[in-house]
């Protein structure tokens, strides 16, 4: 029997089995009407039950496996079919659009019964919206930024659209708006080196939100669940917790790829092909192309851009990780053990060999299907606490603990060298402030670290770094030095010492006369953040 030959003038009861063909062995769920008798191998279509909604497959093309055996009839149903369970459905024809044809299938009836494509809500309607503007403006002007090449500021954008938005409205919907050149602004990389960004305008930004937050529902959901770079509900510290468990399930050997220039490298074509896939609104992709071919001013000079995406625009993640979707379910289709936060992507595997495989394998897909490459400097295939992921890093031995990672630690500590300078001659409480406000934002990210020594020696090493300050203040006037540690508690013989040195500052900052003057607690009443949580608690280390 065939689902064409069903009578389409009746509503159709039919029937749900689950169960396992005793031909060929294969499991499967399978729809008949009332009590047929069929084979399986004779079908020419089954419904596949799942959790949500039925859906509509072709038949199985699986051979026989004669481990399983025959199956045992059941009274009523084909001598060569055993139902281990069953579930009653009901299709009515004349309310299926274009039903009334020959060729209405089952597929339109499942189709019917789920509800509209999400796909279908990526329309140009969808982002001009009132209630989705009125979310992107808040989210622009709570993200801040600079201006971009139009110098209009992120707090005259609310006054900007009161005045405008009736004509730019009318060019989204027609599809002649036409998105400015980016600015290019450079800046440094903690490893160094320099990252170039491309910030759009405010109105651009605006403009992409409002996009970015009609894609994002019906994209995000089909992403893998390996993937944690700028998707909501996830976050680093998620993908550096899995690959902790991927450590301890056995997998000791990481395949680190680095993917050379990815948002310059970015293909236009390809990535519009997989946006086309789902989006049919031309407006809708003729405005994200224009995104991603819109100029870059430097100089005042406008420079073409033929492929790449500038990174600061908020779509800008997401259209990277539609793009290197393609790549996550190529890894979840080999069963790959990895984690993958943007462009940044580890892969665990269970020895070196394997690693190496993995990453030529890896790389001529990458090439092949991409047009991307991988950075063979920067990539590796060794024990994982040899390399970094995300900034933190791994300890060896049994029992694995997640780690600062050692660029971390150069990165951080440069970056308080900076605020805590010796020669910047501003007041201790106001340095301080400073430093405070850093190290906060820093402890909020880094904070997962499982090794607290690594924290106790920036503690102790950044308030050696202030009573330096200090110090150099003092360093000119025996006499200032003497009466400044007398003041804060010294005694007069360490205090002599102190005074009559012919040390630098940083030696100095060591003496005991300025850590008697100077204790942990004296920091920590000013209002210095400890990253160890230590302050104000008698510790050895000063």
């Amino acid at each position: 029997m065939t689902v064409s030959s069903l009578d389409r003038t009746k509503p159709v009861a039919m029937t749900l089995f689950s169960g396992k063909c005793g031909g060929c062995g294969a499991e499967a769920d399978v729809l008949t009407r009332g009590d047929l008798p069929f084979c399986l191998k004779e079908t020419t279509g089954f419904v596949r039950g799942t959790e949500g909604a039925a859906e509509v497959s072709r038949g199985h093309k699986r051979t026989a496996d004669p481990s399983k055996g025959p199956n045992v009839p059941t009274e009523g149903r084909p001598s060569r079919f055993a139902v281990v369970g069953m579930q009653q459905l009901r299709f009515d024809w004349d309310r299926l659009p274009g039903s009334e044809s020959a060729g209405a299938t089952v597929r339109q009836a499942m189709a019917a019964e789920e509800g509209p494509d999400p796909a279908a809500t990526i329309v140009m309607e969808e982002v001009v919206r009132k209630e989705n503007l009125e979310k992107a403006l808040k989210q622009v002007v709570a993200n801040k930024g600079g201006p971009g090449i139009d110098g209009l500021p992120v707090d005259e954008l609310k006054k900007y659209l009161k005045a405008h938005w009736p004509d730019l409205r009318e060019k989204l919907l027609a599809g002649r708006y036409k998105p400015q050149p980016v600015k290019a602004v450079d800046i440094p990389k903690p490893g160094g080196g320099t990252r170039r960004l491309g910030i759009p305008t405010v109105l651009d930004r605006f403009i992409q939100q409002a996009l970015l937050q009609v894609m994002t529902p019906v994209y995000d959901p089909t992403f893998s669940p390996h993937s944690y770079g700028f998707r909501p509900g996830r976050n680093a510290h998620q993908a550096v917790r899995q690959a902790k468990a991927y450590i301890e399930e056995g997998y000791e050997w990481v395949v680190d790829f680095d993917l050379e220039k990815f948002f310059d490298r970015v293909n236009h074509d390809l990535l519009m092909g997989r946006l086309a896939r789902r989006v049919t609104d031309k407006r809708i992709l003729r405005l994200i192309r224009l995104y991603l071919q819109a100029g870059i001013m430097r100089n005042g000079v406008v420079q073409e851009r033929s492929e790449g995406t500038p990174q600061g625009g908020p779509l800008s993640p997401l259209l990277s990780n539609i793009l290197l979707d393609e790549l996550d379910k190529e890894l979840e289709s080999r069963g790959h053990k990895f984690c993958r936060y943007a462009d940044d992507a580890n892969i665990y595997v269970k020895s070196e060999r394997a690693g190496q495989r993995v990453m030529d394998s890896v790389e001529r897909f990458l090439a092949k299907r991409l047009k991307l490459r991988i950075n063979r400097e920067k990539s590796a295939v060794a024990k994982p606490q040899q390399r970094g992921f995300l900034g933190f890093s791994f300890t060896g031995g049994e029992y694995r603990k997640i780690r600062l990672a050692p660029k971390t630690v150069k990165n951080v500590k440069h970056r308080i060298k900076q605020i805590t300078g010796r020669s910047r001659g501003i007041p201790l409480e106001r340095m301080i402030q400073e430093l405070s406000g850093y190290l906060r934002g820093w402890m909020s990210y880094f904070g997962i670290a499982e090794t607290p020594t690594v924290l106790l020696d920036l503690d102790s090493w950044i308030r050696r770094r202030l009573r330096c300050a200090v110090v150099k203040q003092w360093i000119k006037s025996c006499d200032a030095r003497y009466h400044g540690v007398r003041k804060l508690g010294a005694s007069d013989m360490d205090a002599r010492m102190f005074a009559i040195s012919r040390k630098g500052p940083w030696a100095m900052s060591n003496f005991r006369a300025i850590k008697v003057a100077m204790p942990n607690v004296f920091f920590a009443i000013r209002g210095l953040f400890s990253l160890s949580g230590y302050e104000g608690k008698a510790v050895k280390s000063v």
